[in-house]
């Protein structure tokens, strides 16, 4: 063997600077966006926001070397006006959604909302802890009870076995069952009642002792709390009344005054903050069509700075190589921001033309989707709507949602078309809902409900879509 020299000639595709640069904006949330240009234009003194370098030309006369005119802004052109006409008015004003679908909608006003003050989050464990704290008890008994308040969950139960408690507080404090035991029993009277229980027997039991003892149905409800709670799941409350041999006005009162109760005392102090979602997109109808348009602040507008351009030629030159790099970049920046934004129009406008079902008839109407489908609609890569289509959220009539959502897979039906996953958990939790509560529907029973309406699916495919919903089987479902 011997070194030689070859001539090969080939195809490679290869990312230029520019081309990186827009994937990888066009990847960020809205969010990360707004931190990324905001680092941008203070590490660049080519770019500005155009927002400011209006209110800068308008009213300020910035100091210039050799005392020049006053530099203006030139800012980048404002996106094309959009044929989908203007926006309907019961969309004025700037809307903040909710990760729950629920939207709070703020008008035009002259309060400003990041002005406005709110109040701190009631967290549960200080909640407990500060009623601790007010008790009349020794610091031992206080120090027993911040480890069980620690050991709490949100929903308000003790998590930890007593065997963990008395671990915790050594080797300060040696503390026996029984005088954890104490402790526990006070802290479960706090505010919310039954925090602390270590089951929903227990929790019921330490609510129903502080009702006043003429509460009618308190004695069998008593009863029912520290027994029979499973067998009147299993039965209901008529078999069950004859099963222990009382009346069943008695057990109905009972029953009742347990429903009053609360399962998950915890859950109703603090939970965490809401959550908002400021959408990319905005879907509406208008002229009886569906029409799509980007948001305002998902477009967020860059400038080239004029008065540091026109230093180029004229500084020295080290500073006008440097400042010839920063106006590339700067203009890279506004041209990839341009790419982002078309990008996701082009994507929200080919989901809603695939998804008007849904947007007209709800989650029943949504259809198979795979990026595939609107990536060769668009002329467009399957990794690029992967990235248009991540932490990007649509705003409809019907909420707020991610553009993801609108992707889903297909089973044929027997009609010849498909129905998305999406459709067919909607379809089951439709007919969940309208059960019979004390037999409720198995999940071979869901599948042949299905199959009556030309969806062929396995036992196992609805207990799969079944569980991605947080449902229940139907044993566990079974309810008075």
């Amino acid at each position: 063997m011997k070194p030689t020299l070859q001539t090969r000639l080939g195809q490679q595709l290869t990312l230029t600077p520019q081309l990186r640069q827009a994937i990888r904006l066009l990847q960020l949330s809205t969010l990360e966006l707004e931190a990324e240009l905001t680092t941008a234009v203070e590490s660049n003194p080519l770019l500005e926001r155009a927002e400011d370098l209006e209110d800068y030309g308008r009213s300020d006369t910035p100091p210039s070397e050799g005392g020049g005119e006053a530099p203006t802004s030139d800012s980048a052109p404002d996106p094309a006006p959009s044929d989908d006409g203007p926006e309907p008015p019961e969309m004025d004003g700037e809307w903040y959604e909710s990760s729950h679908g629920a939207g709070e909608r703020r008008g035009n006003g002259e309060d400003d909302p990041e002005e406005l003050t709110a109040a701190a989050p009631i967290d549960l464990h200080d909640h407990l802890l500060w009623q601790l704290s007010l008790s009349h008890l020794s610091a031992r008994d206080i120090a027993i009870g911040q480890a069980l308040i620690e050991a709490i969950n949100d929903d308000g139960y003790l998590a930890s076995p007593m065997a963990d408690i008395e671990a915790t507080l050594l080797p300060e404090i040696s503390a026996d069952p029984a005088e954890i035991e104490t402790v526990l029993r006070i802290v479960q009277h706090f505010d919310p009642v039954g925090s602390g229980a270590r089951s929903l027997s227990e929790c019921l039991t330490v609510q129903l002792s502080l009702l006043s003892d003429d509460t009618a149905g308190l004695g069998l409800a008593r009863e029912l709390a520290r027994q029979h709670l499973d067998a009147l799941a299993r039965l209901g409350a008529e078999r069950l009344a004859a099963q222990l041999g009382r009346d069943g006005a008695e057990m109905q009162a009972a029953v009742a005054l347990l429903k009053s109760l609360d399962p998950k005392p915890g859950a109703r102090i603090g939970g965490g903050s809401a959550e908002y979602i400021a959408p990319d997109a905005i879907a509406y109808r208008h002229g009886g069509v569906w029409k799509v348009q980007l948001s305002a602040h998902s477009q967020p507008r860059l400038a080239i700075n004029r008065h540091y351009e026109r230093l180029i030629g004229k500084a020295s030159r080290e500073d006008d190589s440097y400042l010839r790099g920063q106006l590339q970049e700067a203009r890279w920046l506004i041209k990839s921001l341009e790419t982002r934004a078309d990008t996701l129009l082009r994507v929200a406008r080919a989901i809603v033309r695939q998804q008007s079902g849904f947007l007209d008839h709800g989650s029943e109407a949504m259809r198979p989707l795979t990026l595939r489908e609107v990536a060769e609609e668009l002329g467009l890569h399957e990794s690029t709507i992967s990235r248009a289509t991540t932490r990007k959220f649509l705003r409809t009539p019907r909420g707020t949602f991610e553009f993801k959502h609108f992707f889903s897979s297909g089973i044929a039906t027997e009609h010849g078309g498909a129905a998305s996953a999406t459709a067919i958990q909607a379809m089951l939790r439709k007919l969940i809902e309208a059960e019979n509560p004390r037999q409720p529907l198995s999940d071979q029973r869901l599948a042949e409900f299905l199959k009556g309406e030309g969806i062929p699916v396995a036992r196992r495919t609805v207990a799969k879509y079944r569980e991605a919903m947080n449902i229940p089987a139907s044993n566990e479902r079974q309810r008075l």
